[in-house]
């Protein structure tokens, strides 16, 4: 029997539940990276098992759970062959066969499967469905639950079973700028938000070996993603999967716990403390997502330069850094920008001056 369902596909009640890999032992978001989270010691052997050659296209890797409730079996679903690669049907097709072999070979009465190859794999769920059907016909014994595509569950709905990350003094400055912020707005920032925080962090000094870039909505570090992963579920809540799209992310919330552990890691980092309160004056009367990006963005051009520019410079290259940016930034908002940049010290006060009267 085959039915379609909704929900979180992790707490589904089923004999074995499907998850979709690449080929090359990443799981770095959406569904896998939910499974990655719940069930650390799959992963583990899942990594070992491409390492070993083992994990192809059409080729299942099966992780018995040894668990007394809950999936017997988590089967990895291979829908194509790297993580930034887009799925192929005939990928789809030849896993269905092995799929619904490794089925009839462990007798399993139930399985829920997830839309394979779809979101970030890019087929179409019109099209991947009826493969998933026709494969299941020859067994009608066994109860099949499809997920269709839907997006991802709320990040506190999400299982997380890895080990809590050490609280290094770099997740201890992330956690306890955040809380600060959160204190100070009375709203837990948006993933926009955090990123701009911790750019100011390190323009103050702090080494986060973050890479920053010039991006849609100012600077970004990709890297930063990393640690969300890690730290989500344990210090965080918010950051999920990390397939939400930017406007659509949940905001993040430090978790009970969370802010005492990092104000003790802080405790004897006199350093990192006074660089957060920097940030953290900085950003009054700017605590939006737009106010932050707009700091970031005319603080990224400033410095960007190759010599002191005067404001209308700047206001131009903001302007160019795309159509967004220059419908939503106007002279006046980069002017009131550059003042408090100035104002707090994040640009040379003699070199800006020298610069508006150029």
């Amino acid at each position: 029997m085959i039915k379609s369902t909704s929900g979180n596909l992790l707490h589904a009640e089923a004999d074995a539940l499907v998850n979709t890999v690449n080929t090359v032992g990443v799981m770095g978001k959406g569904i896998a990276l939910q499974f990655k989270k719940a069930y650390p010691a799959m992963f583990d052997d899942y990594a070992r098992a491409v390492r070993d050659g083992d994990v192809s296209i059409g080729r299942m890797h099966i992780w018995p759970t040894e668990h007394m409730t809950g999936p017997r079996y988590i089967i990895n679903f291979p829908t194509k062959k790297h993580w930034r690669g887009s799925s192929r049907l005939s990928e789809i097709r030849a896993g269905l066969v092995d799929l619904t072999r490794v089925v009839r070979e462990l007798e399993i009465s139930s399985i829920a499967i997830p839309p394979l190859g779809c979101g970030n794999g890019g087929l179409s769920w019109s099209e991947v469905e009826p493969e998933i059907r026709v494969a299941f016909e020859a067994l009608p014994e066994v109860g099949v639950l499809l997920f269709p595509p839907a997006g991802a569950p709320r990040a506190s709905d999400m299982p997380t079973a890895t080990k809590t990350p050490e609280m290094t003094i770099g997740r201890a400055a992330f956690v306890d700028i955040l809380d600060r912020y959160t204190q100070q707005t009375m709203m837990p920032p948006t993933l926009i938000e955090s990123h701009k925080l911790m750019y100011f962090l390190q323009i103050a000094g702090e080494s986060l070996r973050l890479n920053f870039q010039a991006h849609h909505y100012g600077p970004y570090a990709d890297n930063l993603r990393h640690v969300l992963t890690a730290i989500e579920g344990h210090y965080l809540s918010g950051y999920g999967d990390g397939s939400a799209r930017v406007e659509e992310a949940e905001p993040l919330t430090v978790m009970p716990g969370a802010a005492a552990a990092a104000t003790s890691v802080l405790e004897h980092q006199p350093h990192t403390r006074e660089r957060i309160q920097h940030v953290l004056e900085l950003s009054e009367g700017f605590e939006s997502p737009y106010g932050l990006e707009l700091l970031a963005t005319v603080h990224w051009v400033a410095t960007h330069l190759p010599e002191p520019a005067p404001e209308h410079t700047i206001t131009q290259r903001v302007s160019e850094w795309s159509p967004r940016k220059a419908r939503m930034f106007t002279p006046e908002h980069v002017s009131t920008a550059l003042e408090a940049l100035r104002a707090h010290g994040w640009l040379h006060p003699v070199r800006e001056s020298l610069a508006r009267t150029s």
